[in-house]
C-alpha cells in the first residue's frame, strides 16, 4: 500500500514534534487503498517524507525502544520490511550529536530519509519520537478497533499497540533465518502498567507468525496470576495461570524449547534483522 497526496486521503490523526532546529509532521490517513502513517522531517531548508503502512507503527516503536535502550557500542543497524517497502536504521553522528537515520526503500517511489537527532543528554529526541508513535498508534488502534474488541475490559486494551495481528509481517515471511535469542530481543516489548493490576503491574506482548501473545501480570481477590491471551485476526482467547503454578508453567516450556531447539534455530526469523556493515 502507498500513501499518496491525491484528493481521496482522508486525515484521521495530525501531530507535531519540535525538537532542535527540526520539526516533525505525523499524519496518520486513510485513502481507498489502506491506512498509512505519513512522517515528515521540516527544516528551515529541507522536507523529505517517509510513507509507513499503519501495520508498522508497532514496528517503528519496537526499533525505536531497542535504540533508545541499547548501549550506543552494542547497537547495529536494523532493516525491517513492510509490505513492498525496506526501511534501514542506521545510527550517525556528526557535529550536533548522534542522529539516527531513517530511509525508505520503495518500488513505487524514490529512496527518502529522515534524520532523528538523539539529543545533547541522552536520547530525549528518540524517546520524544517514540512517545509521538505511541500516541499515533493508540488513537489508530481505537479508530481501527474491531466490534468484538470494542467491549474488553481496559486491561485487555494494552496502550500503546494496536490489537491489529499481522502488523510488520509480509505475506510467505522473509527467507532470513535467526537465531533463537535474535527472535527473542527482537518481538519483545515493554508495556506500561495497567490500572488493574496493582503493585505487581507488568505487560509484554511477543509475535509468533500471525499471531501475538499478551501477557498481563493482574490479581484480584483470588490472589494474583498471569494472564496469557492469544489474538489471532478478530478471535481473541485467554488462559489464567495462578502465581503458583508460574514455575512448573516455565519448566515445562523450558523442556520443551530444549528438545526443539535444533529446529527453532532453523526457523524463519521476523521481518528484523540486523544489518552487517558489509552488507550495506
Amino acid at each position: 500500500m502507498e500513501g499518496g497526496s491525491g484528493g481521496n486521503d482522508v486525515e484521521l490523526v495530525c501531530k507535531t514534534l519540535q525538537f532542535e532546529h527540526k520539526l516533525f509532521y505525523f499524519d496518520l490517513k486513510e485513502n481507498p487503498r489502506g491506512r498509512y502513517l505519513k512522517i515528515s522531517e521540516k527544516t528551515s531548508a529541507t522536507r523529505s517524507t517517509i510513507i509507513v503502512p499503519v501495520n508498522g507503527i508497532a514496528w517503528f516503536i519496537d526499533l525505536f525502544n531497542y535504540y533508545v535502550n541499547t548501549d550506543e557500542q552494542d547497537a547495529f543497524s536494523k532493516e525491517l520490511k513492510l509490505d513492498t517497502k525496506v526501511f534501514y536504521f542506521d545510527i550517525g553522528e556528526n557535529k550536533r550529536g548522534r542522529f539516527l537515520k531513517i530511509s525508505e526503500a520503495s518500488v513505487n517511489r524514490n529512496r527518502s530519509t529522515i534524520i532523528v537527532p538523539a539529543g545533547s543528554s541522552g536520547e530525549e529526541g528518540w524517546v520524544a519520537f517514540r512517545n509521538i508513535l505511541l500516541e499515533v498508534n493508540e488513537e489508530a488502534s481505537r479508530l481501527f478497533m474491531v466490534p468484538n474488541q470494542q467491549h474488553m475490559e481496559p486491561s485487555e486494551q494494552l496502550t500503546g499497540l494496536s490489537d491489529d495481528v499481522g502488523a510488520g509481517f509480509i505475506s510467505g515471511h522473509s527467507a532470513q533465518s535467526a537465531t533463537a535469542s535474535e527472535l527473542h530481543v527482537d518481538r519483545l516489548v515493554d508495556l506500561p502498567p495497567q490500572d488493574d493490576i496493582g503493585g505487581m503491574g507488568m505487560s509484554k506482548v511477543i509475535r509468533a507468525d500471525q499471531k501475538r501473545f499478551f501477557f498481563d501480570l493482574g490479581s484480584n481477590n483470588r490472589g494474583h496470576f498471569l494472564r496469557i491471551s492469544e489474538v489471532a485476526g478478530a478471535d481473541r482467547s485467554s488462559i489464567i495461570l495462578p502465581l503458583s503454578g508460574l514455575k512448573q508453567f516455565h519448566e515445562i516450556i523450558g523442556h520443551f524449547v530444549e528438545i526443539t531447539k535444533d529446529r527453532l534455530e532453523g526457523m524463519t526469523g521476523p521481518n528484523v534483522r540486523t544489518v552487517e556493515p558489509a552488507q550495506r
